[in-house]
């Protein structure tokens, strides 16, 4: 049974777009991903997102995907919202990634606009609303250019918008004029995809986060949400501000590298990276070490 949802926070207000561990050899690491997902779940977030980039989606195969999303579920898809990424440049790969997800149990869809391909905006709305139309999961869009070579423009947000299973977008485009306006004219529900913003989009209608640095700090970010909602402008600015370290210090290069170094730091499942991603070196770790401390966290 899936964990509650409403129209406004359709997945929960806080996910952890979680690595995938992997064994010492490279293979899928189920059992570590199990009780990674069990340690964040109990930190404070009420949803994952998994096979996501930050889950290394470019280099594992779809079987993997599907025993992922089993695994996740199986451990804590009572209690947390578990979104499987389904996302790729080829709009058919993404219709049998989005079915397997739905067989393997996930409870919604994250789907990133095509990347290098740099299809037109009509060519974005016909791949989402296929891929919505595969299965019977809500659908959150996951809009960055940076890493995509294409925005999702807001006249296509908003026709997107019109699809009964598109409900939510993910926002790491940094424009925060654009995610005012969509915003504004969609109504779909705004999670934050870039860390550093997560307070500057709550204050244009954002109404959680899916994060990176949810790893190491879900309680404060947590607590952050609870300010925020509750009025308390300046505990949430407070919190943020204690918090930038860590989001500066994890996104000092990619930023699986940073968590996964993180993680093995905390002694929690992760793992070695799977090529073109390689590990951090002794000095960039040492540096790790040093803004996470400086954002609180216990190494």
């Amino acid at each position: 049974m899936a964990p509650i949802s409403t129209p406004q926070t359709p997945f929960g207000r806080l996910l952890t777009a979680m690595v995938t561990p992997f064994t010492s050899d490279g293979a899928l690491d189920l059992d570590g991903a199990q009780r990674l997902a069990a340690h964040l779940v109990d930190a404070g977030n009420d949803g994952l997102v998994v096979n996501g980039t930050t889950g290394e989606s470019p280099t594992t195969s779809d079987a993997e995907k599907a025993q992922l999303v089993r695994a996740v579920v199986e451990a804590v898809g009572d209690r947390a919202h578990i979104v499987a990424g389904a996302g790729t440049n080829d709009t058919r790969h993404s219709v049998e990634l989005a079915r397997a997800a739905e067989r393997a149990g996930a409870h919604g869809l994250l789907a990133v606009t095509p990347y290098y391909n740099k299809p037109p905006q009509e060519g974005l709305y016909q791949h989402f609303t296929t891929v919505a139309d595969a299965t019977d999961l809500p659908v959150m869009l996951y809009d960055i250019p940076g890493r995509s070579g294409t925005a999702i423009e807001t006249e296509t947000m908003v026709r997107l918008a019109e699809h009964p299973r598109i409900v939510a977008n993910k926002d790491a485009k940094g424009d925060l004029g654009a995610a005012s306006w969509a915003l504004s004219r969609s109504g779909l529900a705004w999670y934050s995809g870039d860390d550093m913003l997560n307070l500057p989009l709550l204050s244009v209608g954002a109404v959680g986060f899916v994060s990176v640095v949810g790893h190491f700090v879900a309680p404060e970010l947590r607590a952050l949400l609870e300010a925020y909602a509750a009025g308390d402008v300046t505990k949430a600015t407070a919190i943020h501000q204690r918090l930038l370290p860590v989001f500066t210090g994890v996104f000092r290069t990619q930023g699986v590298i940073t968590t996964k170094r993180g993680l093995a730091l905390q002694g929690l499942p992760a793992g070695p990276l799977r090529l073109p991603l390689v590990d951090l070196g002794p000095e960039q770790t040492e540096q790790l070490k040093r803004d996470l401390t400086a954002g609180g966290v216990q190494l």
